[in-house]
């Protein structure tokens, strides 16, 4: 792909709401694992790496309302409740690649340097794509 084509594809609306989202997702993210690192310590890590997901959703829930998505014209209690619905799916792919990781895979493979921050940050990156056709065909829509 030349420059030329990646400059045109960036100005598609499409393509700006998908980076919008990355980069919302990303900050929402980096809440996420920050606040695992917090939970840590008062609870065991796959209750911490559950409650961390749901501080990270709710900045991500934020966020995307504010920067990648129009408003669906529903009330901000029903759009968090519909983007909570898509989250289940996400969370559930979240906990088992990072517990499936930190607890199974870096074991094996002798990876003990930061294993379950590694494994959490993989974990929490795992469900982009699937989260944002989620939230823009059902939360948004």
């Amino acid at each position: 792909m030349n420059r030329t084509s990646l400059a045109r594809r960036l100005r598609r609306p499409e393509t700006r709401r998908f980076v919008a989202f990355l980069l919302t997702g990303g900050l929402a993210a980096a809440v996420n694992v920050a606040s695992r690192v917090v939970f840590d310590l008062v609870m065991p890590y796959g209750a911490a790496v559950a409650v961390a997901y749901l501080v990270g959703m709710t900045t991500a829930f934020f966020l995307a309302r504010l920067f990648v998505f129009e408003a669906s014209g529903r009330s901000l209690h029903v759009e968090y409740g519909r983007f909570a619905l898509v989250n289940v799916a996400a969370l559930v792919q979240v906990l088992a690649v990072s517990l499936g990781l930190a607890e199974l895979a870096f074991p094996a493979l002798g990876l003990s340097w930061h294993a379950e921050l590694i494994a959490h940050v993989i974990g929490v990156l795992s469900p982009v794509v699937v989260s944002y056709q989620g939230h823009k065909r059902f939360s948004f829509a």
